[in-house]
This record gives structure tokens, sequence and C-alpha cells, in this order.
């Protein structure tokens, strides 16, 4: 019964994603290297399919490198995440806050707003509402209350009120794994090798910064996913409980 639940849920993305008109996606993510790690297989196969892809990095994640000051080490991701979305065929933003240190309040959730309103995604991806990380948790809150103000014209920004957002998903990310369960499977076999290439832009993901082995799990995890999926590679999101409703005219 597990296998053909999954091969379900592997193909109920299809008409989400792919379409013959071209969308953009919007991830959001707490660091740099969040969103690259987490939904950049997804991104990656998306832009294959003609989207346009926009990472959001709220922070660059300066602080996590113990050998180097956070003023230096903020340069290397920026160059890092600069790469990477060259990779991945992505254009990306650098938020105005600091790793550790994002807030959760009232102007962090009028930025993002403001940059959803600026970019006009059609899907935005970000980090699961649970995490060991705060600014983990932080991101998810902030992008849950910056969508329902992107659409109210009371809330002021540079860029008019935006309605088009169709859906918020949730990346899969080790850090955030406290109640995410996969609920949509992507097939991303055909974009396996090139978001390879672009996580290896940055140096925490090659090893050599944190004892974390971030390159072998991701890519395990994406082949263990892909045998869920009946696929060679796969990626998983999640959704909020409210979201989780298919209808159907029949069984197919």
């Amino acid at each position: 019964m597990r296998n053909i639940s999954t091969a379900v849920l592997a193909l109920f993305l299809v008409p989400i994603f792919a379409s013959a008109q071209h969308r953009t996606i919007l991830a959001i993510g707490a660091h740099a290297a969040d969103m690259e790690l987490t939904a950049g297989p997804i991104l990656a196969h998306q832009k294959l399919l003609g989207d346009r892809i926009v990472i959001l990095h709220l922070t660059l994640g300066e602080a996590g490198n113990p050998k180097l000051a956070p003023a230096r080490y903020a340069e290397q991701k920026r160059r890092e995440a600069d790469a990477a979305a060259k990779a991945l065929g992505a254009e990306i933003i650098v938020g105005p806050y600091f790793d550790a240190l994002l807030p959760n309040d009232d102007a962090a959730r009028r930025y993002v707003a403001e940059v959803i309103r600026q970019v006009q995604p059609a899907y935005v991806i970000t980090h699961w509402k649970n995490s060991i990380h705060k600014d983990h948790s932080t991101t998810s809150a902030i992008v849950q209350d910056a969508l329902l103000w992107t659409e109210l014209e009371a809330v002021k920004t540079a860029h008019p009120a935006f309605r088009g957002v169709r859906g918020l998903y949730y990346a899969d990310n080790w850090e955030d794994a406290e109640g995410f369960k996969p609920y949509m499977f992507v097939d991303v076999s055909d974009a396996y090798d090139q978001w390879k290439q672009a996580v290896r832009e940055y140096e925490m993901v090659r090893g050599g910064i944190s004892a974390f082995a971030y390159f072998d799990y991701y890519t395990s995890h994406l082949r263990e996913l892909g045998a869920l999926a009946g696929r060679k590679y796969a990626a998983a999101l999640n959704v909020d409980d409210s979201s989780k409703r298919i209808v159907l005219d029949a069984l197919h």
C-alpha cells in the first residue's frame, strides 16, 4: 500500500509546476545555501522547464565558520551564493539581516512582502515551521505572514499589493525535521548533476567547516526519496495541513 501511495504523490506535483506557461518560483531561506541544498534540485528542475527562479537569502549565514570572522565569511558566502545561483540559473537577493539575529518582527515581514510584490512569484518555497535552528523557524513564520501582507492594500511598500501566489511549499531540511512529512515528491533526475555542481560551490557543503556531511546527506537523501517515489532521484515538499486536499472527479 505504501508503494501505491508514494507513486501517486510522485505524480501529484506535475499539474502544479509543469506547464507550458513559464512562471516565477521564489525560494526564501534563512541563510545562503539553505534553499540550494533543500529546494535546489526542484529549482534546477523547474529552470530546465523554463521557469524563472529567484532565491532570497535573508542572511548570508556568516556566523557559521569558526575559522573566519563573520565579516570575512560573509564575503566568501556572497561569492559562493553568486556562483551557486549561476549554476542553478537563478537570480538572488540578499537580505539586510545578520546570521543568528534574524528578527521575528513586523519590519522583517514588510521586507519580505515587498520582495514578493517585486518578484511576483507563482509559488514560494521556504523552511518548515519547526527547526532546531531559530533562524529557520523565524523565516517560516515571517514568510507565512508576509504572504498575507503581500495581498493587503493597507500594507504599503514600494510595490503595490500582489495576489498571484498560488502556493506555499516547505522544503525538506535535516534541521527542520520535527513534524515534517513529505507530501509531494518531485522527480529531479534531470537536474541532479546540475544541482550537485551548484551546491558544491559552497565550502560548507564540500566539507571542512562543519562536522555535518551536507553533500553526502543530501545526495543520498535524494536517492532515498527517488526510491520511494519510483524515480531515480526525487525531492520532497510539504504543505500546511489545511492545504492537504485532493479533489478528483473519479478514481483513475
